[in-house]
């Protein structure tokens, strides 16, 4: 770490850029194939890098690259507003704010999440940490009750020491933590996320909540919501598959997401399971915790909202990412489902698709001052006649059906699980558009009350994104300095 003085006031941007450090190395020693697997992704990224002079100059012209090492997400899960809540103010520490609402129960997955993250661009750019966040649907579980139990399981353990919602406090009143009290709130922190291995219930309680559903049982049954995951981004995904594989690593089958692009789009990702943990229960009894996953992601430009309803409608073409698929033949499925989204980025702008970064060009430069308000060319034809370079701008969030999909493959298996999953997505195929609409809006509404505030909407920081970026390339072009 960097040395400050005592009395000077830590940046948001620093704590987390040190907490995502810190939590990588406790993870890695918790799960020694994490470490295997960073050394993989790093080693694909440079060697993509060395033979792709585009990219990697895309990559810097965006002040992408120097992130690209550092670029981690996690997933947590909690059972109660409370924890929610409290996790809300921890990550506020580190200037991470609940961005987009994926409601999972849609596909059978008994919890309604949002992602915690930096929202603006240079916080971004120093460290884009991100904590995919669950909360647990405990409505969803059928045996009255075995919910009741479930709830007041929850209610009885405390996930965050005492010191840290005091430093918590501390950082509200004062507005910042030194430099001392922010290393104490790192390793405070980590407890929330630490793996422990004893269960909070007996063996016979952890049995049939794992009937109901794997992933009730395990954010129930521990005395802390351990980080599930850490995944580094690749920038050849279909890649580091390959290499997963031949590395033993007990890749998923099919990796979800769009399909490879000239021009990335969104998100994909694939995993693996990285380590069976032994659980001690309350009884005695010995089991096994196999819900600690690796994984990799690779990210491209984020989608405009019509853009987004295209891909959905393509993907929805395409057909569900089965593991039981061979990845190849899906991949083929996949792409030629999507030959009808454009493939070049003067065809996602003109189309408005996707967002973007405007830079002016060469060209662009070249011709400052020429221009005035009146006679300026609208973005289309500034880009269409190399006035302006664009760039996509990376989209920083997740996919509802991917995020499920992670979910679904990575807990350990159970044909009531299973039988649950398919019964959920029976229910919602059977209802209406409107109906189903009506039931994410009021899900979200009980998700941002339990928060304690409204979820960001990632359309709108992409939008703000690229209408700051155009201001500014168009302020160069007419010469106002």
């Amino acid at each position: 770490m960097e040395n400050f003085s005592n009395t000077e006031l830590m940046s948001a941007d620093h704590i987390r850029d040190w907490f995502s450090h810190a939590m990588s190395a406790m993870y890695q020693a918790e799960v020694p194939l994490y470490g295997d697997l960073l050394a993989l992704v790093a080693k694909l990224n440079q060697r993509q890098l060395a033979v792709e002079a585009e990219q990697a100059h895309s990559l810097i012209a965006c002040d992408e690259l120097a992130r690209l090492s550092v670029e981690r997400h996690g997933a947590i899960r909690v059972g109660t507003p409370a924890e929610l809540a409290m996790l809300r103010r921890l990550f506020a520490v580190m200037g991470m704010h609940a961005v987009g609402y994926y409601d999972l129960s849609v596909a059978g997955v008994p919890v309604h999440s949002s992602a915690f993250r930096p929202i603006d661009e240079a916080a971004l750019a120093r460290n884009p940490f991100r904590v995919f966040t669950s909360l647990l649907r405990l409505d969803l579980i059928p045996d009255l009750a075995l919910r009741n139990q479930a709830e007041q399981i929850l209610g009885a353990r405390h996930i965050f020491t005492e010191r840290v919602q005091q430093l918590i406090q501390l950082f509200e009143q004062q507005g910042g933590l030194t430099q001392v009290e922010a290393e104490e709130f790192i390793a405070q922190a980590l407890h929330t996320f630490r793996w422990h291995a004893s269960a909070t219930v007996d063996s016979a309680t952890y049995q049939a909540l794992h009937e109901t559903h794997p992933l009730i049982a395990d954010v129930v049954c521990f005395s802390g919501p351990h980080i599930n995951h850490l995944t580094p981004r690749t920038l050849d995904i279909d890649a580091a598959q390959q290499h997963m594989i031949q590395a033993g690593m007990p890749a998923k089958t099919v990796i979800e997401g769009p399909p490879a692009r000239i021009c990335p789009i969104l998100l994909r990702q694939t995993s693996f399971k990285a380590v069976a943990e032994p659980i001690r229960f309350v009884d005695g009894y010995l089991g096994e915790h196999a819900a600690r996953f690796g994984e990799i992601e690779q990210r491209g430009g984020a989608l405009t909202t019509k853009g987004r309803a295209l891909y959905d409608k393509l993907l929805a073409k395409a057909g569900p990412a089965r593991q039981d698929l061979n990845n190849e033949h899906y991949q083929r499925s996949l792409s030629a489902a999507f030959s009808e989204f454009p493939d070049t980025l003067l065809a996602l702008h003109e189309q408005e698709l996707a967002f973007f970064h405007y830079q002016p060009s060469a060209k662009g430069l070249a011709a400052r001052g020429q221009y005035t308000h009146k006679t300026l060319p609208c973005a289309h034809r500034l880009v269409s006649r190399g006035l302006l370079a664009i760039t996509p701008i990376i989209y920083e969030d997740f996919l509802p059906v991917s995020a499920a999909g992670i979910f679904q493959s990575n807990l350990a298996t159970h044909s009531n699980a299973n039988e649950h999953e398919t019964k959920s997505n029976q229910r919602t195929l059977f209802m209406d558009s409107e109906s189903a609409l009506r039931c994410i809006s009021l899900s979200q509404a009980a998700f941002e009350n339990a928060l304690g505030e409204k979820v960001i909407n990632p359309q709108h920081l992409y939008a703000q994104q690229q209408q700051q970026s155009y201001q500014a390339a168009i302020k160069v072009l007419l010469n106002n300095d």
